[in-house]
């Protein structure tokens, strides 16, 4: 016999069809046991705070009359002190038989059916401009120029400095791949770049000639950096090595093995002979140039560290990750000073300024400014909505931004003024996917700029010889929103 959809009620054997309910019944016990559990802990939590402050009660000292009082009229005359100064002037103009609406100074109102309520607006205004100042309604009616000026000091940003635009100047071609990493050496007569193709290049800077070509990396080449204390060239790439060059016999003198991963960056100790690799393993390694020893490992990260600066003062090594953190080393203990969590994105590119005890940072987000040596927050400098790969800025306080779409960025440091933007264009046969920008640096001068790209070239941009103020004039609008905290 057919049971009907919806009146089924089947039976299930030995009599227990009411299993369900019976479970169902057992669940809500549990839940309300639960409930009830939770309940007497808190309670019990707040007795115990209420208990522990009850027992302090009777140690709190004493209350001070006069010393209340004395505090009392201090706040009192710091925060409303302009506006007593209007009460008790009032007050004496009362008692003198004058009338309290009349300001010493103002104008007289002629109209007297418009005279109530011109009066009123005259002296609301005053007020205000006196509780700008911080002085009294008499000096705000004879200077109310210098108040309102420095108010509007205030509320505007500062205009940022002139700077001539950017062109390009040179393309160079000959690597065969890629070009992830650029350096300048500190003679600044030529400049290395280190290629997809496996080898790294030596270009003369004046003419554009390629001088060398040096092979001995089994992967990609993603960092290169030249000691101005030593005829050395390092290099460290995705076959996890770093290695030493010899610039007077153009071979490898050295090689440092530890890195667990493609290694991505590297920088050299300005007055240590040590160099700072960072990578894929997620940390950075400290070694001693000549024993080949690592002697530090910074370890902290969480993800792939994409980016190393070193500098002679705290913190002597700023290292970003793609945990979208950036970490000051303490290079003495091996450990972090402080922890940059302000990106919300992966951090790929550091730069550090040239003369000011500051460096910046880039992310997809945005590229932030921060003050050494515990990395205060400065600004942001936002528009730039794209995934950047390099940084670099010169003495001229000029910072300039690249990022995988082939957009250029040229910021005015002082201000954040995105004052130019360039997008790159790929050399003939090339697809517009790889027009992308993987590292560049300034020459030691600050006047030209290199970068690497996507495309296998290498571009030299330089300053407008012919720009003046007036033929690029700045498009700046003031803005207080530009130094928003995050």
């Amino acid at each position: 016999m057919s049971l009907i959809a919806g009146d089924q009620t089947p039976e299930t054997p030995h009599g227990h069809g009411h299993g369900h309910y019976a479970s169902a019944s057992s669940k809500d016990k549990e839940q309300s046991v639960q409930k009830h559990s939770v309940h007497t802990l808190v309670f019990r939590s707040l007795k115990r705070t209420h208990d522990m402050f009850l027992s302090d009660q009777g140690n709190l000292p004493p209350v001070n009359d006069k010393a209340e009082k004395i505090m009392k009229a201090v706040k009192a005359k710091d925060q409303y002190g302009p506006v007593m100064g209007i009460v008790e002037r009032q007050k004496l103009e009362i008692a003198q038989g004058g009338d309290p609406l009349m300001i010493t100074g103002a104008p007289q109102v002629s109209d007297p059916a418009a005279g109530d309520s011109q009066a009123l607006a005259l002296i609301s205004n005053t007020k205000s401009l006196a509780t700008i100042g911080g002085i009294g309604i008499n000096d705000a009616t004879k200077a109310p120029t210098s108040i309102v000026s420095q108010a509007k000091k205030i509320a505007t940003m500062p205009k940022p400095k002139w700077h001539p635009p950017w062109k390009l100047h040179r393309v160079l071609s000959g690597h065969l791949g890629w070009v992830r990493c650029v350096t300048v050496e500190p003679g600044n007569e030529w400049f290395a770049t280190g290629s997809a193709d496996r080898v790294i290049k030596i270009w003369d800077l004046a003419s554009g000639k390629l001088k060398l070509s040096l092979t001995g990396h089994v992967s990609t080449v993603r960092g290169l950096v030249v000691s101005a204390r030593h005829p050395y060239l390092f290099s460290c790439g995705e076959d996890r090595t770093v290695k030493c060059w010899d610039l007077e016999q153009n071979k490898v003198i050295r090689s440092y093995h530890g890195h667990l991963s493609a290694v991505y960056g590297i920088s050299l100790h300005p007055t240590i002979d040590v160099i700072v690799t960072v990578g894929r393993d997620s940390v950075g390694r400290v070694w001693d140039m000549r024993t080949k020893a690592n002697i530090i490992t910074l370890s902290g990260h969480t993800n792939t560290v994409a980016s190393v600066l070193t500098q002679a003062a705290e913190p002597q090594v700023i290292t970003g990750s793609h945990d979208s953190t950036i970490r000051l080393w303490d290079l003495s203990t091996g450990k972090s000073m402080a922890t940059l969590t302000n990106h919300k994105k992966s951090i790929r590119a550091l730069a550090m300024h040239p003369d000011l005890y500051m460096f910046a940072s880039a992310s997809t987000d945005n590229i932030k400014q921060w003050k050494c040596p515990k990395g205060e927050f400065i600004q942001n400098l936002t528009g730039h909505n794209a995934i950047v790969n390099a940084l670099a800025v010169n003495q001229d306080g000029v910072l300039v931004s690249g990022a995988d779409n082939g957009s250029l960025h040229f910021w005015d440091w002082r201000t954040g003024y995105n004052f130019q933007r360039i997008q790159t264009q790929v050399q003939p046969g090339s697809m517009d996917s790889e027009a992308g920008i993987f590292s560049m640096t300034y020459d030691l001068s600050g006047t030209r700029l290199i970068t690497t790209e996507a495309d296998k070239t290498i571009k030299i941009y330089r300053e407008d010889d012919e720009a003046t103020e007036e033929s690029h004039p700045i498009d700046w609008k003031p803005d207080i929103l530009k130094r928003r905290r995050f």
